[in-house]
């Protein structure tokens, strides 16, 4: 599939000769279409129209992506790594851990209670990263950037007070490790993508959602829940990715300035992300949904209930084993 597509009517012999005199750049643009599973108003979606913004300016407008948000392109959020590998689309965003049933590696720092802040999913990427890259490589993708989702939180109907207070709460899940987690916290798992969940919630298929307040705000969950808490259970890295076969078509010197735009941006891109979760707990209370911290009782029974997931995960390879070892022999864990 050829994601270059020419611009302009094809023009008369004479002009075109006066163009090539003129030293005239070329007459075809690389125009690629980004999709992602987020709405237009989320931070990852604005982040990734201002990379496009800047992409366009330093390829001086021979490179073009237009985003499209709320998987308008009809690729959900656990279809990402498939789709780019099959060329449907040429670039997307996508959360690594919704996308392990197509590659076990990812996710790791989305083990429940593995990561417990910004500093030390740091450290996870630094571990992580290149296997990841490498393994995306084989699946016909290059990432060109990494930001995480803020702190992790549960959006449930009613008040809980302990651990015993989670049972038969029917919560959303993205994968089969999440749903594993949620069994083991006796809730009912039930698998939903992005833009499914409002419809969920509003049904009564779901009564409880685990996610940021960034998404809780995007969809308005105060519509149809009452309670926050934070559990900070998981953390969720967002991979941006291009088709292999794509960005080996881009001239050498795009290659370069675009990667070199993504590793300056990134960081900036975290900066937004720390911020997100105070801002977006402020508008949710502002919208009437009562809010505090999980308390530190079922913290720890849900730690306790989930841990087998670390050495599951550890099973999957030696990869696998070596990422987790090596993180926590890092953080002491």
């Amino acid at each position: 599939m050829s994601f270059v597509r020419p611009i302009g009517r094809v023009l008369a012999a004479t002009g075109f000769a006066a163009l090539l005199a003129a030293g005239s750049p070329a007459l075809a643009q690389t125009k690629w279409d980004i999709s992602l599973p987020w709405g237009p108003s989320e931070f990852h979606t604005l982040n990734a129209i201002k990379f496009a913004e800047e992409v366009k300016k330093v390829t001086n407008g021979e490179v073009q992506m237009t985003v499209h948000p709320g998987s308008a392109l009809g690729v959900r959020a656990n279809e990402s790594v498939r789709a780019l590998q099959d060329g449907v689309v040429p670039m997307a965003e996508y959360a690594a851990f919704q996308n392990t049933g197509e590659l076990d590696l990812l996710g790791v720092e989305a083990l429940p209670f593995l990561v417990a802040n910004y500093d030390e999913l740091r450290v996870m990427l630094g571990i992580a990263r290149q296997p990841w890259s490498d393994a995306l490589a084989r699946k016909s993708q290059k990432v060109l950037y990494m930001v995480p989702w803020p702190s992790q939180n549960f959006f449930l109907k009613r008040e809980v007070r302990s651990f015993e207070d989670l049972k038969g709460v029917k919560m959303r899940v993205y994968d089969k490790n999440s749903s594993d987690m949620v069994t083991a916290l006796s809730m009912v798992p039930q698998q939903l993508n992005n833009p499914d969940v409002v419809p969920a919630l509003a049904s009564g298929r779901a009564d409880g959602v685990m996610t940021s307040g960034t998404t809780a705000v995007a969809q308005k969950y105060w519509e149809f829940l009452s309670h926050a808490y934070n559990t900070n259970h998981l953390w969720a890295l967002n991979f941006m990715a291009v088709n292999l076969d794509a960005w080996k078509k881009l001239k050498p010197e795009h290659q370069k300035a675009i990667e070199e735009l993504a590793q300056k941006m990134e960081p900036s891109f975290w900066e937004v992300s720390q911020k997100e979760h105070d801002v977006r707990i402020a508008e949710l209370q502002k919208n009437g949904m009562k809010y505090a911290v999980a308390p530190k009782d079922m913290v720890d029974r849900m730690r306790q209930a989930t841990a087998v997931t670390w050495d599951n995960y550890t099973k999957l390879g030696p990869v696998h084993a070596k990422i987790v070892a090596d993180y926590r022999a890092k953080t002491g864990k």
